[in-house]
């Protein structure tokens, strides 16, 4: 036997695109507060003083946090191919409006203190800001148009065609998801503040905590009525082998109302992840009331979980439906990587994921602790 018929292919798929969501999860707790405090660092310092605070808090910890992204987009391409070529192409000038307003991050975390006049530093911070939001609504907005499906088709030769524009991506209900995902990543970082600073900065990330938890009960819950009233679902119509050729026109696809729900039809259990995004949430407002700043902050990272999940397992096993073309849909089953790669990549995986998991908990409790004036004053290394 070949050492990778140990698993089958469609159990493979299926490992890789919990995976998949594992690292997009990682990406979204981890440096998703980094980019919430961005957001946040005009209106929680008020002082330069502060504001110095509020940067570092994130400062020894961002670019690590980055590393879940890297191996988000790495999974696409090496498992997903046909999601990768679509969504890098079609989405060209929203990943180039991502990648732009991430390199703010670094250059202002370094040139902000290089001078001192306040309308230099002033300018910086909101460049942070800009870094912090920008990526955060796209990455929402993304996540909208796949929910809506995305306008490409496939040649007979499998050869992707992009039929759509980046001012269509901005729709309304993927405005709205957008939204959701700044308010969501604004109460993560608002919470990791309240963890990690004190004073006045803490006292108003507490505000802007409750703030941000608010919006994101009331924007999913609309955001899900919108989905179940205005948003067609897919559904596959034929018969589908799990374990069958990577061949996206080997099925045929229908649009389904409500179509999106019927996973939760047919799995109850699956009710568990929406549930866990308003709980989670709920959690917090209550968190900041008792004080638990810790509990608060795990609230917060059990409220991105419940929501992104509620994504992934309301479309299962679409990964990213077409609008003009609904059997060129990409789904686990026909879009992935051979079964030798996906094998070799979980074996590689199995190795690094926890060494990488085991080397960011250690440097967070290498850097516990609250940041306060007496560290930046102190710190050579402060920002």
């Amino acid at each position: 036997m070949i050492l990778h018929e140990l698993i089958d292919y469609g159990t493979l798929r299926v490992i890789w695109w919990l995976l998949l969501g594992v690292l997009l999860i990682g990406f979204a707790v981890m440096d998703g507060f980094d980019l919430g405090v961005g957001m946040l660092l005009p209106f929680a310092g008020k002082t330069d003083m502060e504001r110095r605070i509020v940067i570092n808090t994130i400062g020894p910890v961002w670019e690590g946090n980055q590393v879940w992204l890297i191996l988000g987009g790495g999974a696409i391409f090496a498992a997903w191919p046909p999601l990768y070529a679509v969504s890098f192409s079609g989405f060209y000038l929203a990943m180039f409006a991502i990648l732009a307003a991430l390199i703010l991050r670094p250059v202002g975390f370094k040139y902000r203190s290089k001078r001192e006049g306040p309308r230099w530093r002033r300018n910086w911070d909101w460049a942070l800001f800009v870094g912090g939001f920008v990526p955060a609504l796209i990455f929402g907005v993304a996540v909208g148009n796949v929910l809506q499906g995305v306008p490409f088709r496939l040649g007979s030769d499998l050869r992707i065609f992009y039929d759509g524009s980046f001012f269509g991506l901005l729709n309304p209900f993927a405005l709205l998801c957008g939204l959701l995902s700044v308010a969501m990543l604004a109460m993560h970082g608002a919470n990791w503040l309240v963890l990690k600073s004190s004073g006045a900065v803490a006292a108003r990330a507490r505000v802007f905590a409750r703030i941000a938890a608010l919006a994101t009960i009331g924007l999913y819950a609309l955001g899900g009525l919108a989905l179940w009233l205005f948003v067609d679902g897919y559904r596959i119509t034929s018969v589908i082998d799990p374990s069958g050729p990577s061949n996206p026109l080997a099925k045929t696809v229908e649009n389904s109302a409500g179509g999106w729900f019927a996973n939760y039809a047919a799995h109850p259990w699956m009710l568990l992840a929406p549930a866990l995004g308003f709980v989670g949430a709920l959690l917090v407002l209550l968190g900041l009331r008792s004080g638990r700043e810790i509990g608060t902050l795990l609230f917060s990272k059990l409220s991105i979980f419940g929501i992104i999940s509620s994504v992934g397992l309301s479309m299962f096993p679409f990964i990213l439906p077409s609008t003009v073309q609904p059997g060129a849909s990409l789904t686990v089953w026909d879009a992935s990587s051979s079964h030798l790669t996906l094998f070799i990549m979980l074996f590689v995986t199995v190795i690094f994921l926890p060494l990488i998991a085991a080397y960011t908990a250690w440097a967070y409790k290498l850097l516990w602790g609250k940041v306060d004036e007496d560290d930046i004053n102190g710190g050579g290394h402060a920002y």
